[in-house]
């Protein structure tokens, strides 16, 4: 009598569909985040140190004498002291017309054609970079030289009114820093749950495996690869959706040319941390998820 062979059929340890399960679905998100909470910050840090290295040694001089010839020969006069000044790097007077427009965006004029604005008395401003990194005694050698040639002038530097802006702008960089490590943590242990949760799940099959003489390196590898696979799945995953947003909005951001927003940018530096952010953050989940099932397996003996 012949026995029919049965064919045997073949389970897999680990499934091998790919983004199946929630952890690489969950990886994705946290990457997503991740990225963007990085490109924050990046952005936030250079506008911080371009705001800052603009305002540290500028300084606007402000007439107000009653007399607008007076005013404007104070204003010419000043201009040209200053320019001719070791200290100095640059002196340039505000045009009216200029000045006028900056106020017209608060009246609601565009191009500053309100008759409102034309009726105003408006100082007449000189604007001053000082030269150097050291510029402790520059800002006493302008006093003497503005009240030579404009008396009654006050001297605004940009620091006093721009300095807390950059600070601001400076603590929303740490935070966006902060954000990105505690994601970071939370990634690493979304990866320690899913180990522990495999080797639980075939803890069945782990013992057999030991039994016919399996080292714990090699149930390591074995569960380690599919791990690192899923995760990295997620992490391409989110990875692309942060670069399709960050795209749009730098789209959206390079119709901004002027005021505050126009500082915030990520350079090569910051485009080539968000490159590297996700090929780190496969090392760690390979590395987390080795040494969670080690210190895992040495505990099942």
């Amino acid at each position: 009598m012949i026995i029919p062979r049965v064919p045997v059929q073949h389970r897999r340890l680990l499934p091998d569909r790919r983004l199946s399960g929630p952890t690489p679905w969950v990886i994705a998100i946290l990457m997503m985040l991740t990225l963007l909470a990085a490109a924050a910050g990046v952005g936030l840090s250079r506008s911080a140190n371009a705001i800052g290295s603009a305002i540290a040694g500028r300084v606007t001089v402000q007439i107000v004498t009653a007399n607008p010839v007076t005013r404007a020969e104070q204003a010419a006069a000043l201009r040209r002291a200053a320019a001719a000044q070791p200290f100095v790097l640059s002196a340039r007077a505000v045009d009216r017309e200029e000045l006028q427009a900056t106020m017209g965006q608060w009246f609601g004029s565009a191009d500053g054609d309100d008759p409102v604005l034309h009726s105003l008395p408006l100082p007449a401003l000189v604007d001053i970079d000082f030269v150097g990194e050291d510029r402790s005694g520059h800002m006493e050698q302008l006093r003497a030289l503005v009240a030579a040639e404009a008396p009654g002038a006050r001297i605004i530097p940009h620091a006093e009114w721009l300095g807390p802006v950059a600070r601001l702008i400076g603590s929303l960089a740490w935070i966006a820093g902060g954000l990105v490590l505690l994601m970071t943590l939370a990634s690493a242990a979304v990866v320690i749950m899913t180990a522990r949760a495999a080797l639980g799940t075939h803890f069945a099959t782990i013992e057999m495996l030991h039994l016919i003489g399996a080292t714990d390196r090699q149930i390591t590898r074995l569960f380690q690869r599919r791990i690192a696979i899923d995760t990295a799945y997620g992490i391409a995953l989110g990875s692309v959706v942060a670069a399709a947003i960050l795209l749009l909005i730098g789209w959206q951001w390079a119709g901004i040319t002027s005021g505050l927003a126009a500082t915030a940018s990520l350079g090569p530096t910051g485009w080539a941390l968000l490159l590297a952010l996700p090929l780190l953050a496969i090392a760690l989940a390979a590395l987390t998820a080795r040494q969670t099932l080690l210190a895992a397996l040495k505990k099942i003996l």
